[in-house]
């Protein structure tokens, strides 16, 4: 936990600073809070929808193939914005990408073994940059051959995530939720062979009830297996209670803190309220250009990325 506490000082050094930092991001610790390659508990999950009185609905008996998914899933014409992927903006230079391979690299390490993994990337307030994180992580992860992933819009309440990739916004995940249309439908495949994307689909009012009705286990239960990576984009920890309810479900949770604006008081409550969860690192976005290497290759309003 000390690389956490050192990334939460240096974000309330530059914010007392009043220092102007630029959109960049640095993974600034790493910190396992169990053991490296347990698997996500299901009576945890449970936990999630149990205070709820609400009935975890049975799984398919119908197994699941990535090729069969691939298949009959939708496939949109995919626009990416070109400046909210680091992987496509030329202005970022090298150096944006590889930290994300960085990041990449450090969550395998992390993961060991274990063949799949799910992912909640959160922050403490808005606008810290967790869907820059959680776009920009999935994009690395897929480029590798043979590596599958799922990146879904959990934030109900405002998806953006749908913006970065330039898909549509639903179907989706809540539609899925409201037993609407199954996993295939609310899924969406692009031109990136590997990376498959669930937006956070049509409005709803109460996003929390969704959340814990006991569809989103069943749909963790079933896709988690035929990827390698599922990453999901939540709302702040702070504000709503999604968040925290996510966390249930998943085996590891990013924060993501903004250098120069998130006190740090808020974003060691956050620490504390996820404590029982497993916050496997803190992704410190906004670092200042000067102290990142080759910086010369940075342009100055676009979400670039670096790891410390």
């Amino acid at each position: 936990m000390s690389r956490i506490h050192e990334a939460l000082a240096k974000a309330e050094q530059e914010r007392n600073a009043g220092r102007v930092v630029d959109e960049v991001t640095t993974l600034v610790g790493v910190a396992p809070l169990r053991q490296v390659g347990e698997k996500r508990d299901p009576a945890k999950a449970n936990e999630a929808f149990a205070r709820t009185g609400m009935l975890v609905p049975p799984p398919s008996s119908t197994s699941l193939r990535f090729d069969s998914v691939v298949a009959h899933c939708p496939h949109p014409g995919w626009h990416p914005e070109p400046h909210a992927n680091v992987f496509l903006n030329s202005t970022a230079g090298l150096q944006g990408a590889e930290q994300f391979r960085t990041l990449r690299s450090r969550l395998y390490q992390i993961r060991g073994s274990q063949p799949t993994y799910t992912l909640l990337v959160t922050s403490s307030l808005p606008d810290e940059g967790k869907t820059f994180v959680s776009s920009n992580l999935a994009q690395a992860v897929q480029q590798q051959p043979q590596h599958r992933t799922l990146l879904i819009d959990a934030d109900l309440r405002c998806p953006q995530l749908h913006l970065a990739l330039g898909a549509p916004l639903r179907p989706g995940l809540s539609d899925y939720l409201r037993g609407e249309v199954d996993e295939i439908s609310a899924l969406q495949h692009g031109k990136e062979k590997n990376l498959c994307f669930m937006p956070g689909g049509s409005y709803v009012p109460n996003p929390s009830e969704l959340l814990c009705n006991g569809r989103l286990k069943v749909l963790l239960d079933r896709l988690t297996p035929i990827f390698d990576w599922v990453i999901l984009d939540s709302p702040p920890c702070l504000p709503v209670a999604d968040a925290t309810v996510l966390a249930g479900f998943c085996d590891g949770v990013l924060l993501v803190v903004r250098a120069g604006s998130t006190p740090v008081e808020v974003a060691q409550k956050v620490c504390q309220q996820l404590r029982g969860e497993n916050i496997v690192g803190v992704v410190l976005n906004g670092a200042e250009q000067n102290e990142l290497y080759c910086a010369h290759y940075y342009g100055h309003d676009h979400g670039d990325s670096a790891v410390a």
